[in-house]
């Protein structure tokens, strides 16, 4: 729901801080997902009680991300008079959710103290 907002609302840009930062928002983009996809992960494994294989779990929640992201990015283009939709948020918001399912994996394979690939 926090994405949908962000994603969808038109901010007033002058009344926002200005930072002149390279593709900070493909970094937003990435960052957000990235954690989209790391607490999908997490949370689909507890709340199934970790019937499914991890495995399992990161493709789907990667499908979920990417389809969710292209969604945001069409409807950005439809539903609002501001917003455009971007090709490379795409692209960010499907690294983010790689990066972030690889992050889950790596942490649970076993080379890591903790360990919940079962």
């Amino acid at each position: 729901m926090f994405i949908t907002t962000l994603s969808l609302f038109s901010f007033d840009v002058e009344s926002l801080p200005s930072m002149d930062i390279p593709h900070l928002d493909k970094l937003v983009h990435f960052t957000f997902y990235f954690v989209f996809t790391a607490l999908g992960c997490l949370s689909f494994r507890e709340i199934d009680r970790r019937n499914t294989p991890l495995k399992k779990v990161i493709v789907k929640i990667i499908l979920y991300a990417v389809i969710y992201g292209i969604i945001i990015e069409v409807l950005q283009g439809v539903a609002t008079i501001d917003r455009d939709p971007d090709l490379l948020d795409v692209l960010a918001n499907s690294l983010g959710a790689l990066f972030g399912s690889f992050t889950v994996k790596y942490i649970f394979s076993g080379k890591t103290p903790l360990n919940w690939m079962k």
